[in-house]
């Protein structure tokens, strides 16, 4: 793994005291300085807004919403509701589908209107409005008069066609990448409130803030307890964290940790995490899960009933339900990935040189008629874990089959998979994940077509497992003054990495963790001294680097890669170092 060193940074130390040699107190502020520098905050206005964002900067205009097309959802809206129209809010089965259904249909239902939530079946009806999501709904729902997409309907040209044929206007808002070409114009939707800016939800807060305008009771208490919901549909769906996004998940954090839902609050004690100290870590790793794993394995709906119901014996029941669900979910991700890698071990994922020797294909195709449908992400994600390629994996089906792609960095997936749209009975997606579904009989000619393409476009830096190192510390460095100033900019994750830093070090102990030795946990102490007459050792984890312990020893020299993290055990708190890589 190569190390993007962005600099070699000499720390200044605090001033000489009588009879203690030097201060060991790291001054903080010239590192800060830099860490913001390499996340491109280099004026005292975009210091002042990263440092302090501001919810009431979100606007239309800020976030790339035209502001005439959410103007006519809204009196669209307000139309519905005045003459009692029946309304849909149109969802998807993930967190940032649940999350933003959650949105509308609490806020509209606030205000009396004539509205239910739909969210599709995964097999049954696939991503997105579609026509046989349309009549599913209208079988169940009498007398749809306007439908209100969520994190989906930017590319539903059918779908919005065979609506307005039935009498239903249709009013999209999406986050997803439209298409470029001019053969695939945006739908004829009533009105499109699109940007790729914010998640689905973040643009559902936005409708809802502007629909609420005028009430300013509801208006106050959406723009704290709906952002519970931009919040971790934001995380889940891996927004980068910069401007609106980085205000909505840095206040809305804040009201996660206080909130009264009923559902949440048993979703964290199923989980067993505790409330007041849930971070992005919680929200991606424990809570998203959970509640995308019903729409995974079973109904998304139980996931929206848990985050809006008002009944405590309800919530429990719903959390208990999406915990044994996720187990369900995890174990079919396991064999799955497992049957994958074994097929990428035995060939499938190989070309021939001219030589005659395999080699690794630039792009991993992995397809089989066992796999379910709703884990075939995870598994992809599995895949360019282990073998750092975007990879594809195929759920078979008897005549369509449903496929999930994962990408690396700075490879745009979606992008390319448009070149070959022909081959598609439809693509959509992001730059880092994509979908799409492929007539069965075609799969093995298009597994060939992408191989190759990908084959002359993926270049040796595309694959390239890379760690972007903030800059190189002495370890003496890290202590509890340096932590605190790291939290300033929080909350972490894509677009706003936690701080990551290298340092010269020697193994003074070393231990194995976890079941099947799969974690390591070493001590160290910096490899030279910079403080006088100071001694200094700090524990490390190692997560996933159990198979790594038979290239270390102890007394050791070896540079680390690293963020600083607080530990908390039976109520006592200490610094330690999360590894990202070793070198030696």
């Amino acid at each position: 793994m190569k190390w993007d060193i962005k600099k070699k940074f000499k720390i200044p130390f605090g001033p000489k005291t009588s009879g203690q040699g030097q201060n060991s107190k790291f001054k903080t502020d010239a590192l800060f300085d830099l860490l913001l520098k390499n996340r491109g905050i280099t004026t005292k206005n975009d210091r002042e807004e990263f440092l302090q964002p501001n919810l009431d900067t979100i606007t239309a205009e800020t976030v790339g919403i035209e502001k005439k097309e959410l103007d006519k959802a809204v009196k669209r809206i307000e139309k519905a509701i005045k003459d009692q129209e029946q309304i849909v809010v149109f969802g998807d089965y993930d967190v940032d589908g649940i999350c933003a259904s959650a949105i509308l249909w609490e806020t509209l239902h606030g205000k009396q209107a004539n509205i239910m939530p739909y969210i599709p079946h995964r097999v049954d009806e696939g991503y997105g409005l579609s026509v046989a999501g349309i009549k599913n709904a209208r079988s169940k729902i009498k007398n749809i008069a306007l439908i209100i997409t969520v994190d989906n309907g930017i590319v539903a040209n059918e779908a919005v066609e065979f609506a307005k044929a039935n009498g239903i206007d249709v009013i999209i808002t999406d986050h997803h990448l439209p298409h470029e070409d001019e053969a695939h114009r945006k739908p004829a939707a009533y009105a499109i409130v699109h940007t790729t800016k914010l998640c689905g939800a973040g643009v559902a807060w936005v409708l809802a803030k502007e629909f609420l305008h005028n009430d300013k009771k509801l208006l106050n208490t959406h723009m704290t307890d709906h952002l519970i919901f931009a919040a971790l549909a934001t995380v889940a769906d891996m927004v980068p964290l910069v401007n609106g996004n980085r205000a909505i998940v840095k206040y809305g954090l804040i009201e996660l940790r206080k909130t009264t839902r009923v559902g949440l609050r048993a979703l964290f004690e199923e989980a067993g995490i505790e409330q007041r100290s849930i971070e992005t870590y919680q929200i991606g790793h424990v809570i998203s899960p959970r509640l995308n794993a019903a729409g995974r394995m079973e109904s998304a709906m139980d996931s929206l009933r848990l985050l809006c119901t008002r009944d405590v014996r309800r919530a429990k029941e719903l959390a208990n339900m999406l915990g044994e669900i996720n187990k369900l979910r995890q174990e079919e991700t396991l064999m799955a990935t497992e049957h994958a890698i074994g097929q990428v071990a035995n060939g499938l994922g190989q070309k021939s040189l001219p030589d005659g020797k395999p080699q690794m294909s630039k792009l991993l195709f992995i397809a089989h008629e066992s796999y379910q449908q709703g884990v075939i992400g995870l598994v992809a994600g599995k895949l360019v874990e282990r073998y750092y390629r975007p990879s594809i994996v195929i759920a078979i089906g008897d005549t369509q089959s449903k496929a999930s792609v994962r990408s690396v960095r700075g490879f745009n997936i979606i992008e390319f998979l448009r070149t070959k749209s022909e081959h598609f009975v439809n693509v959509g997606g992001h730059p880092m994940a994509a979908g799409f579904t492929v007539e069965t009989e075609k799969i093995a000619v298009l597994q060939q077509i992408l191989e190759d393409a990908a084959a002359q476009v993926l270049t040796d830096a595309h694959l390239e497992r890379r760690i972007s190192v903030d800059c190189e510390l002495p370890l003496e460095a890290v202590s509890q003054d340096l932590y605190v100033a790291l939290q300033a900019l929080s909350p972490f994750g894509i677009g706003n990495p936690e701080p990551v830093f290298c340092s010269k070090t020697v193994i003074k102990d070393i231990r194995i963790m976890g079941r099947d030795g799969k974690h390591i946990k070493l001590r160290l102490s910096p490899a030279t001294y910079k403080i006088p007459d100071t001694k200094y050792e700090i524990e490390a984890v190692g997560f996933g680097m159990g198979e790594r312990v038979g290239e270390i020893k102890v007394g050791t020299e070896i540079d680390v890669a690293y963020t600083v993290d607080e530990n908390q055990w039976n109520g006592r708190k200490s610094l330690q170092l999360k590894l990202k890589d070793l070198n030696y």
